[in-house]
């Protein structure tokens, strides 16, 4: 038997506050084939960066001397995890996205930053995945015309203790916070040296000990220097970039008001609004976890729950001040 589903919740005065996550996986942002990478030469010299979750990706290209990325991030969907130099600058190690996904994205340059949007401005960010590029592992491996081979001398094999590090900074109203969070992409330093490693592998990297922030900034280092700064190619992998919202209501809020059909649901599910207060739709498996994410522009959204496997479900509706959450069966 097939039911429709009428929900109507506000939260009021002095309710508790509700916490919820967005993940920026950027397997919706958009790219011209398989084994490509975002590429934007329309406003040299400037941002051209996009959007996922609830943050912003500065990217920042030239058409002057070299032509490519000067700094900031791309998404790539490239697979190739063996060849070596710059040719090969943003396929990640692992071959794919955290959780085998198709896009991840490409950190170039020494320092970025990530700019926090909406709900996420001022709150605590979980963290995000990392990992190395095929370029920075195979320079780290095997040493190249820049940078030499970790943990090599150039003497004595195995002697150097490298690394390279990942550094994450937040940033309050504008000012850089002291604590800050290190992530080794490579370590070399144990005195036993079978625990020496380039990380090529998708790990988690937590971010909630920096507090409430509005920004990030992410910086490598390394332990190989030379004359001109980091000899270690200043490349990194990111997924699943993890936001924390905490609504927190001070005055009556606009309810949220809603048919969902039909329940238990098949290939599709209707959320049909009565007013606009709704902005975002989750689908949460009943383990947490956000499955996907459905941008609201009008009184109907339809979402496709043709791929999720049979059982039971949350639908999380993201008001401005406020969020509503209902059960659904798929079969």
């Amino acid at each position: 038997m097939r039911r429709i589903f009428t929900i109507a919740t506000a939260l009021v005065l002095g309710a508790t506050a509700t916490q919820a996550q967005t993940v920026a996986t950027f397997d919706t942002l958009t790219l011209v084939g398989t084994d490509t990478f975002y590429v934007n030469y329309s406003n040299p010299g400037n941002d051209v960066g996009f959007d996922d979750g609830l943050a912003h990706f500065p990217t920042n290209y030239d058409t002057a001397g070299y032509k490519g990325l000067r700094k900031g991030f791309v998404y790539s969907n490239m697979t190739d995890s063996m060849t070596s130099g710059y040719t090969n600058s943003f396929s990640a190690k692992a071959a794919k996205g955290y959780n085998g996904s198709n896009q991840y994205l490409v950190a170039s340059g020494g320092t970025n930053k990530v700019y926090l949007k909406g709900a996420a401005v001022g709150k605590p960010v979980k963290g995000f995945y990392a990992t190395n590029t095929t370029y920075a592992y195979n320079s780290m491996r095997d040493g190249d015309a820049f940078a030499r081979k970790f943990g090599d001398s150039g003497t004595i094999k195995g002697s150097h203790p490298d690394w390279f590090k990942l550094t994450v900074y937040g940033y309050a109203n504008g000012s850089k916070k002291a604590d800050s969070v290190d992530f080794y992409l490579a370590d070399f330093r144990f005195a036993d040296s079978t625990k020496d490693y380039i990380l090529k592998t998708w790990e988690w990297v937590d971010l909630q000990s920096l507090g409430n922030v509005d920004s990030l900034e992410f910086k490598v280092t390394s332990s190989d220097v030379g004359q001109w700064g980091m000899n270690t190619p200043a490349f990194f992998c990111m997924d699943n970039f993890t936001t924390d919202e905490t609504v927190s209501v001070a005055t009556i809020a606009q309810p949220i008001v809603a048919k969902i059909y039909p329940n238990p649901a098949v290939d599709k599910l209707n959320i049909q609004l009565q007013n606009n207060s709704v902005k975002r739709v989750n689908v949460i498996s009943i383990s947490g976890k956000v499955i996907a994410q459905y941008s609201v522009t009008g009184s109907l959204t339809t979402i496709n729950t043709s791929s999720l496997t049979s059982g039971m479900y949350l639908l999380q509706l993201v008001g401005e001040n406020q969020n509503a959450v209902v059960r659904f069966v798929k079969q």
